[in-house]
């Protein structure tokens, strides 16, 4: 347990009708009674609240209400205060003022929720999931927090490790009796649990792809060549005036980026300068920095003005940006403006000129045509991404590292296994799948990992 006490604003900085002080540690009640005028909270039962006033001296700083939580049913497993206030900055900045003058300190970043996993009320991989869910800006996203603050990936590694550490648990004791030359683990046993933890693990791993778009976002880059339609497409998309549409070439000379929700998914729409060879030194760099985005898009909108007749260039085009993991979607587009016989002779045209796969649709950003069909693609990409089979996704990157240092280890195993590697060896291969597995949920950890992890929390959480 912490010896010292802490404070800090738990709601956001700036003017609002309430705002709230966090107090945690052992000397919560005491502090807080020093400085609050009304009951005294060592008295009050837990999860009670308390009208009064909090005081310096004579001098009455606000009206509030304390909230009394004990341990170890709080949040941090200690005892807890809760003061809610006029939401002023000014008072905010008071009341921890004289907080701190009787004791308490301030919260570091995150410190209130690695004392909740420090205390042992969360894992490592709950505490991060509560930052996740505080920076969620989807639907998606929330519930993939959510459910990872329940325990979604803590219940799916704690099988694993629980099984495997069975096994390592007997092949340590074969150690003890090396020169009895005995086996205790059965090797097949042992070799079919590995290969249905490598399953898992892949699982695991394969859903990183749809947890990344979930929580960052899918990168859209929007390409063509000048005056193609990006910038009215994008607007239509955002249903804004975001980018300037103009007949002249080379408009766009920055890259633009919003994001755009569709069924709970987020997606970060980047509008380009339009491909072309120019003179134009400023353009010539927003023509650089298109190439750029799509090199790190996992979507590539390419646009092809259906009146064109010769589509050589952008041919040329698409052939040096696409690459296997891209999605790639092109869009004839100002169909309003050729007849239908026009267009699907650009369909053909793509089709007989590319090697790769794609899908082609007809719109017309200015009349508003198929735009819902480009919005189901979009959406269908995320989509597909998700496994029916399972129900835990990864969105964090140090658990994608972690995992892959896994399967690598099991896999490791599982050859010691097979080659017949003397029991040393192969209990040493365990304990290092034991220890990566262990890194997520937290059973293994360092001063340097916890001290990063929280320190991208906000103060007060």
């Amino acid at each position: 347990m912490n010896q010292d006490t802490i404070c800090a604003l738990a709601t956001a900085n700036g003017v609002g009708a309430l705002g709230i002080i966090r107090v945690s540690g052992s000397q919560s009640f005491a502090i807080v009674n020093k400085i609050f005028e009304g009951k005294n909270l060592e008295n009050e039962t837990s999860h009670t609240v308390h009208y009064g006033f909090i005081k310096e001296e004579n001098e009455t700083i606000d009206e509030v209400m304390v909230s009394v939580f004990r341990a170890p049913k709080t949040f941090t497993a200690e005892d807890s205060v809760e003061i809610s206030f006029h939401g002023s900055p000014y008072i905010a900045r008071r009341i921890l003022e004289v907080l701190t003058k009787n004791g308490a300190r301030m919260a570091k970043a995150g410190e209130f929720t690695m004392r909740a996993f420090m205390n042992g009320r969360i894992d490592l991989s709950q505490a991060e999931s509560i930052a996740d869910l505080i920076a969620s800006d989807n639907e998606a996203a929330r519930k993939v927090a959510l459910n990872q603050l329940k325990g979604g990936i803590s219940q799916e590694i704690s099988v694993l490790r629980s099984d495997l550490l069975n096994f390592t648990s007997l092949i340590e004791l074969e150690l003890d009796f090396a020169e009895e030359d005995v086996e205790f683990a059965d090797r097949s046993a042992l070799q079919q649990l590995l290969n249905k933890i490598e399953v898992k693990l892949t699982s695991l791993i394969d859903s990183f792809q749809y947890g990344n778009a979930i929580k960052n976002g899918t990168s859209v880059a929007i390409i063509g060549k000048p005056n193609a339609g990006k910038s009215t497409l994008l607007n239509v998309l955002l249903k804004e005036e975001r980018a300037i549409v103009s007949q002249i070439a080379g408009t766009t000379r920055d890259t633009i980026e919003e994001v755009l929700h569709i069924k709970g998914n987020a997606f970060r729409l980047i509008d380009t300068a339009g491909l072309r060879e120019t003179a134009d030194e400023i353009e010539a760099i927003g023509v650089q920095k298109a190439r750029e985005k799509v090199a790190s898009a996992d979507i590539l909108i390419y646009l092809a003005d259906a009146a064109t007749e010769d589509f050589s260039e952008d041919f040329e085009i698409l052939k040096s940006l696409v690459r296997d993991d891209l999605k790639v979607i092109i869009c004839a587009t100002k169909i309003d403006e050729v007849l239908p016989t026009k267009y699907n002779l650009v369909e053909t045209a793509f089709r007989q000129a590319m090697s790769f796969d794609f899908d082609f649709l007809k719109i017309s950003a200015l009349e508003n045509q198929n735009i819902q069909d480009l919005k189901n693609e979009l959406s269908s990409f995320v989509e597909h991404l998700k496994s029916e089979e399972n129900n835990v996704v990864i969105t964090n990157q140090r658990h994608f590292e972690a995992l892959k240092k896994s399967l690598e280890s099991v896999q490791k195993v599982g050859e010691a296994v097979q080659s017949r590697l003397t029991t040393e060896l192969l209990a040493y291969e365990l304990r290092n799948a034991l220890e990566y597995l262990g890194e997520i949920s937290g059973h293994f950890s360092n001063d340097e990992v916890l001290g990063n992890i929280f320190s991208k929390f906000c103060i007060g959480k």
